[in-house]
């Protein structure tokens, strides 16, 4: 039982599935406006999570023979074979995605079921099974999909985000380049291997520590952005500690670049997030009155 649990929470990408209900709670404790009872908060959160959850099935689904030839995904259940892939599977991942989207759009508004959504496809689709295989900034359009979850959010409260759901929706999205592109080139030989043209494969370690930096850079400013809008220490502090961290460990790498290096880079990316979002959550309720 603890083995098919634990297969089934890499199948359906559990662990981005967190992170992206994260997000769209993130998104909804910095809009203003009226404060969702518990129960709704928490359709918010299992809608997000279900519709991630759908996306990621689909990419295992779609990418069984990319997986089978990287080291990194070759134990997955679908190309061992302890999961057959066929019609039930698809039929299984679209009745989650229109059960989240239309759970999302009953119980809240249409509109948050529409940006999850779109999140899902963007995701599933979009960067899965379009733009992966074609251009090295591939992810950079995928980044949309942790960008619609923070709108999903914040559409919860109010149709039109206010200037900081739009900060944090470019936070996402922001993110979410440096984030993979760490992990691809820690994985560089496995990637060049299945010819998946992600940028620092393409452009080599050196260059994409660089622009790795360079993204962290933009991603850091944007994300203090906040303190301009009455947003103080609870939202500032984890924000500016993990951006510094994140910048830190992006500059090491750039100063000696190693696959060692560019996963150390990867795991400061999730500090960083978790505290962005975390900060901006306890804030957004601070000043919710909560």
């Amino acid at each position: 039982m603890r083995a098919t649990l634990k297969e089934l929470y890499g199948l359906f990408k559990i662990r981005i599935g967190f992170a992206i209900a994260l997000s769209a709670v993130a998104g909804l404790a910095v809009t203003p406006g009226v404060s969702l009872p518990a129960w709704q908060i928490a359709v918010l959160c299992l809608t997000a999570l279900g519709a991630s959850a759908a996306a990621g099935a689909f990419n295992q689904l779609v990418e069984i023979d990319l997986d089978a030839r990287m080291k990194r995904t070759c134990r997955r259940p679908f190309v061992t074979g302890k999961y057959k892939p066929g019609a039930i599977w698809y039929l299984g991942v679209l009745l989650l995605l229109a059960g989240s989207v239309s759970a999302a759009g009953l119980v809240l508004n249409p509109l948050v079921g529409i940006y999850l959504f779109l999140g899902a496809i963007t995701y599933g689709v979009v960067y899965t099974v379009w733009l992966k295989p074609l251009t090295p900034w591939n992810i950079v359009i995928g980044g949309l999909s942790g960008t619609f979850a923070v709108l999903a959010g914040s559409a919860a409260v109010s149709p039109v985000p206010g200037p900081i759901p739009v900060i944090m929706a470019m936070v996402l999205f922001l993110w979410t380049p440096p984030h993979f592109w760490s992990l691809a080139a820690a994985l560089e030989k496995d990637y060049a291997a299945v010819r998946v043209p992600m940028l620092p494969v393409v452009i080599g370690i050196e260059r994409g520590a660089r622009v790795i930096f360079a993204y962290t850079l933009v991603l850091v400013v944007i994300s203090l952005l906040p303190g301009l809008f009455e947003y103080g220490p609870v939202y500032m502090v984890p924000a500016a500690l993990g951006g510094g961290y994140f910048l830190y460990r992006g500059w090491l790498f750039v100063k000696s670049p190693s696959p060692g290096m560019a996963m150390r880079t990867f795991f400061a990316s999730l500090l960083q997030l978790m505290l962005v979002l975390g900060g901006a959550i306890l804030e957004g309720g601070t000043l919710a009155g909560l």
